[in-house]
């Protein structure tokens, strides 16, 4: 397996401060409304998740890197595990017109406010039971959505990504680097 890395001058740009996080809120109450993956989380106050999470272009060039890397066209099949607002899927269709994409998460709200250009090919749902075929996309692919899960549920998120992907898989679970982060 090789390590390929679309995702980290992305999630360089994104200004937190874990400080004041961990400092100036219940981090365990937080968390537990963050885990809820509603409003609060996609569109609510920072603490709770993104604090406001708009379409903003910032996916186009993971799009264009993960076209080119997979060497994607029109009539190949895409699945994001854990879509969000499937921001990606949607710079994915337009980078590769024709390309059929899908995405599942478990956050109604979230598909419920995504672009209405992606909205018909998103469903509700969990990693650990995806609702597809064996062997039915040429790339299935899950970025930081796998670490939410309990670590029972994990081996079996992997095993179903593995059994719906006819060719390329393309995980990303975030970790942490020091103690402090691990606490945030």
């Amino acid at each position: 397996m090789s390590r390929v890395d679309f995702v980290s001058r992305l999630h360089k740009k994104t200004g937190r401060n874990y400080l004041e996080r961990v400092l100036n809120y219940d981090k365990a109450e937080c968390a537990m409304i963050a885990r809820q993956f509603a409003r609060d989380y996609w569109d609510g106050e920072r603490q709770y998740g993104y604090g406001g999470y708009k379409y903003d272009g910032r996916w186009r060039p993971i799009a264009q890197d993960m076209a080119e890397y997979y060497r994607m066209e029109a009539g190949q099949k895409v699945l994001d595990v854990g879509c969000g607002k499937a921001f990606l899927l949607y710079e994915l269709s337009q980078v590769v017109p024709g390309l059929e994409v899908a995405g599942i998460d478990i956050s109604s709200y979230a598909i419920d406010n995504t672009k209405e250009e992606v909205k018909g090919f998103l469903r509700v749902g969990n990693a650990r039971e995806l609702p597809y075929e064996d062997n039915s996309f040429d790339l299935v692919y899950s970025i930081t959505t796998l670490h939410n899960l309990c670590v029972y549920d994990l081996k079996q998120a992997v095993q179903e990504i593995e059994r719906v992907s006819r060719k390329n898989s393309y995980i990303v679970v975030e970790s942490y680097r020091n103690e402090r982060e691990k606490v945030n």
